[in-house]
């Protein structure tokens, strides 16, 4: 079993993930720290292996508490879950050694994604240490996710595959006024319901935007457009 402290300074949105993490075997909350006293003692007292942590709070920079972290609690691993998008702050705290980093709103496939990774690289590890006093590139690379399948495919949930996935975007590329997800189902050959999963699993990516649209009768329809960059 795996213990996580979550370090968030909403109450709600620290309950949201707990009951995140519950619903991924393997893992067990421990505590919730909502400031960076609370955060500072719990870590002494409760030693998790795994830190949930946000980048804003009153009293503090989630990425200078990762600094202090690093230097107090190096053998506890961090994830961040914020807000925050600017490439600096990604860059930075990438550089401070995060297992990974994700973008609120928390989506609990790509979540879940990211914690049954870490508990494979926890094993791993394990054995390693069990097992050598050193370990070759190969052994190295099978750590740190080397000759895993890409980056992309990985991420994606249950109920996603690539190929539908590319034909989606394709479609949605194509239609810059935008269409709606029976549009993109007679498109691509499948049912209105498999292209609205795909949709609006494109919108938690910030890859398409969903609008609504009134028509004369009936009740309004979103309509999905991909959105342009910068």
């Amino acid at each position: 079993m795996l213990n996580i402290l979550i370090v968030e300074d909403d109450p709600r949105i620290a309950e949201i993930n707990r009951r995140f993490v519950e619903k991924v075997p393997g893992y067990l909350v421990i505590g919730i720290a909502t400031n960076r006293q609370q955060a500072q003692e719990q870590l002494e007292v409760l030693r998790p292996e795994l830190v949930l942590l946000d980048i804003f709070f009153p009293d503090m920079n989630g990425l200078d508490f990762l600094r202090w972290m690093h230097e107090h609690h190096r053998e506890t691993d961090v994830i961040m879950i914020t807000a925050a998008k600017e490439v600096d702050t990604v860059r930075e705290a990438i550089r401070g050694g995060v297992f990974d980093f994700i973008v609120k709103p928390l989506v609990f496939e790509r979540f879940e994604n990211t914690l049954v990774r870490y508990q494979e690289y926890r094993s791993k590890l394990q054995h390693l240490k069990k097992e050598h006093s050193q370990i070759d590139q190969a052994k190295i690379d099978q750590l740190i996710g080397g000759g895993q399948k890409p980056l992309k495919e990985s991420y994606l949930p249950k109920g996603i595959d690539n190929l539908t996935l590319e034909k989606v975007s394709a479609v949605i590329t194509q239609h810059e006024n935008g269409l709606t997800a029976e549009a993109v189902g007679r498109e691509i050959g499948a049912s209105r319901s498999t292209a609205r999963r795909y949709l609006e699993y494109l919108v938690t990516r910030g890859e398409v935007s969903a609008d609504l649209s009134y028509g004369v009768v009936g009740r309004p329809e979103r309509v999905y457009r991909k959105r342009k960059e910068g």
